[in-house]
């Protein structure tokens, strides 16, 4: 297949799909999700997002009708059926199809599961990326991995006005991660990241970087920082599933970072590295 749209057992071409309008996600974005990157139909870090779907359906009580070796076992499948060995797959998890109502519905309502997959390649890690930022509103479960992305997209959308790739969020002075990425920075050979408390989602990608300083010997920090240490670290580094580890090169039009570039191509070789090898 050209790409694949998955629910609740029915498989078409994702145009074709078509969705109860009384699934919850229609009125509330009632649901949790995961993404990640496919290579040679290999599915890379699932059991690590499969742990952060499950935590974080757990944290808005929804019952994922599959144990993680079933989903698990399912998406393997599923990305069989796609022609292109590299892609994106994108999964998530709904509360169920019941008439529009604040309240949880109950009796025999089961979570409905939605997954889409597209071909995707890995983006270049060389690139810069050009950063703006803005203040972070948004609630206080960003640990919360939901489909509520409303700032998020008003974010994404300032960066893509303003010719950026990113926006960086901050709380007062504090940042704390981007509209779609975490964000780290490299101080005196230290890797410095936000704390995975709730004002941030827990990044599959930042926990791997985090592992490849450790191994290496680089000192990490999981402490906050602020707009102005970010616009004096000696680099800026922004991480996600899509897009992995990549540099940033300007924040808000000025230049930023440059100063320990062996430090970057360390950690961006090795977990390229990692990649290959869990999808070979």
């Amino acid at each position: 297949m050209e790409n694949l749209a998955y629910y609740n057992g029915r498989i078409s071409l994702i145009d074709e799909m078509m969705i109860p309008m009384n699934d919850r996600v229609c009125y509330f974005g009632d649901g949790v999700y995961e993404a990640t990157m496919v290579n040679n139909h290999h599915i890379f870090a699932l059991q690590d997002h499969l742990d952060r779907l499950y935590n974080s359906a757990g944290l808005v009580r929804i019952q994922i009708p599959y144990t993680k070796e079933e989903l698990g076992q399912l998406l393997k499948e599923l990305v069989l059926k796609v022609d292109a060995p590299e892609q994106m797959l994108y999964w998530q998890v709904t509360r169920g199809t019941a008439p529009r109502n604040h309240i949880f519905p109950k009796g025999d309502v089961k979570a409905n599961l939605w997954v889409t997959i597209k071909p995707m390649k890995v983006k270049p890690q060389d690139q810069l990326l050009k950063l703006t930022d803005m203040e972070d509103t948004r609630f206080f479960h960003c640990n919360i991995k939901t489909l509520n992305l409303m700032i998020n997209c008003m974010a994404a959308e300032k960066a893509e006005e303003l010719g950026c790739d990113e926006c960086v969020f901050h709380r007062g002075e504090v940042v704390t991660e981007c509209a779609h990425s975490n964000i780290s920075i490299f101080k005196d050979g230290v890797f410095i990241t936000h704390p995975t408390d709730h004002l941030i989602l827990p990044g599959i990608t930042r926990k791997h970087m985090i592992d490849i300083c450790k191994a290496h010997g680089i000192p990490v920090d999981e402490t906050p920082f602020t707009m102005k240490q970010l616009m004096e670290a000696d680099e800026i580094l922004v991480s996600s599933a899509t897009q992995l580890c990549r540099r940033a090169g300007s924040l808000n039009g000025q230049p930023v970072g440059g100063k320990a570039p062996e430090l970057v191509k360390l950690l961006q070789d090795a977990y390229m590295k990692k990649f290959l090898e869990e999808t070979a």
